[in-house]
């Protein structure tokens, strides 16, 4: 990267301008023209090898927040924060932030203006074994520092040993004789042949198993899905000081960041959680797997109000979240499952001729075609039509007629309709509807192009 030069008898910049402009060569740390303060320190915290590298390819940069020792070039990550913090560096002032209101720290500088939400806790730059057998209750919790102890981190994260293996199938337990690698199911799961294809499950401290599978799976496993520990003080976290928040958050992130070197390109995760940390769990995996692969948060209903849950006064507790991430949203391939349901009296159309062009076709009230596959002619008024089902069905007609009509849409839900404007449509789809209402009686087709 080619270093700014000045010609000779123009303004020499200053090293707050300098920087800035440097800066601005990286697309991480620039949103809608700006630079991220938040950011850059993050970056900076990490050693980030790439702001690093940018930072040394400006000479005068370059001397001012690096130290040599021993002809080695040392990054002072704490100079250089301290000078992006100050004031004078992306100055906080009203305008710079287009007139918006936002959060602010206590000496009335504004959070930086970012896409992404950080969590900082005193723990995040450690690792945490977090053992979860009976004997580590009593175990006094370590955190290893990434800077100050790799060692212990390497040796706690290299792979180990599995011992006391058994096969068991339909027939009951069997000494293992070998993994079972099968080049054909491997092949249609476009894996290496020789990767396992056997089932294998696995007890141990998760942290030290998700490790030890890195070398046979990394970047292979299709759905991850995790249920960790709620966090709630009556889960089976009861050791280190009942697990405390920043305890927790670090668990969490040692093994979500294994978890994501895991999953291929194609991959998913889902986590399930309640409502004590699912805004962090939100936060911290927006981080990891990045923002823009967040592709839903499913609510689930795991309780009823009743029993003791109403004894209490509050807000019931019956719902759980599963938070819904691709390891590369633009890489996924959703294959939507649909579950057969009763019948909403909203799908009152139904499609004539269904095997025409969509443009071509056109739609009928689903009580005129229901009336009239029963033998009632509905050419006229329905109410005519009525009076004729009464007559046929007796007083029970309207739950004999909605039970027909409810019968017809099952069968017939490929071609059974509702017409409903959209949820948040696009400015493209605004446009269309404008046009359906002008003209009625056409159908506009609106093809769906994959955006994720």
């Amino acid at each position: 990267m080619a270093e700014q030069s000045i010609k000779e008898g123009e303004p020499k910049i200053t090293l707050l301008e300098e920087l800035k402009l440097l800066l601005e060569k990286d697309g991480r740390l620039v949103s809608e023209g700006k630079l991220l303060k938040n950011r850059i320190v993050e970056l900076a915290l990490k050693l980030d090898k790439d702001l690093v590298k940018l930072l040394l390819s400006n000479e005068r940069i370059r001397e001012h927040f690096f130290t040599e020792v021993d002809r080695i070039l040392v990054f002072d990550k704490e100079k250089f924060m301290k000078f992006v913090d100050n004031k004078e560096f992306l100055p906080d002032s009203y305008t710079a932030f287009k007139n918006k209101i936002g959060l602010a720290t206590e000496d009335g500088r504004y959070l930086a203006k970012s896409k992404e939400v950080v969590l900082v806790w005193p723990y995040k730059d450690c690792v945490l074994e977090g053992g979860q057998e009976e004997p580590d209750k009593k175990r006094k919790e370590i955190f290893h520092n990434v800077i100050l102890a790799p060692d212990e981190i390497d040796r706690l994260l290299e792979p180990k040993v599995f011992a006391n293996f058994k096969k068991i199938d339909k027939d009951g337990e069997h000494p293992l004789d070998g993994f079972r690698r099968d080049a054909e199911i491997n092949r249609k799961r476009g894996l290496p042949e020789d990767t396992i294809t056997d089932n294998l499950i696995i007890k141990g401290n998760n942290l030290l198993v998700l490790h030890s599978l890195l070398k046979e799976f990394r970047g292979k496993v299709k759905l991850i899905y995790i249920d960790p520990p709620y966090n709630t003080g009556s889960d089976e976290f009861k050791y280190n000081d009942s697990f405390k928040h920043s305890t927790w958050l670090t668990f969490m992130k040692n093994r979500l960041e294994v978890a994501k070197d895991l999953l291929r390109k194609d991959g998913a995760i889902f986590v399930q959680i309640d409502h004590h940390e699912v805004g962090y769990l939100n936060v911290l995996m927006d981080e990891i797997f990045e923002r823009d692969n967040k592709v839903q948060i499913i609510a689930i209903k795991t309780a009823s109000p009743a029993g003791f849950k109403v004894v209490n006064p509050g807000p019931i507790d019956v719902t759980e979240y599963i938070l819904f991430y691709a390891k590369d949203k633009k890489k996924f391939n959703f294959k939507p499952q649909y579950v057969e349901v009763g019948y909403h009296e909203n799908y009152n159309r139904v499609i004539i001729n269904f095997e025409d062009a969509p443009e071509n076709w056109k739609l009928e009230s689903i009580k005129k075609v229901v009336l009239e596959k029963n033998g009632i002619p509905a050419k006229g008024t329905l109410q005519r039509a009525y009076k004729e089902a009464q007559k046929r069905w007796g007083e029970y007609w309207k739950i004999i007629f909605n039970q027909l009509i409810a019968e017809f849409a099952l069968k017939n839900k490929e071609r059974v309709v509702s017409i409903r404007d959209p949820h948040k449509p696009s400015e493209s789809l605004k446009q269309l509807l404008i046009r359906s209402k002008r003209e009625r009686d056409r159908i506009f087709v609106y093809p769906i192009f994959r955006t994720s």
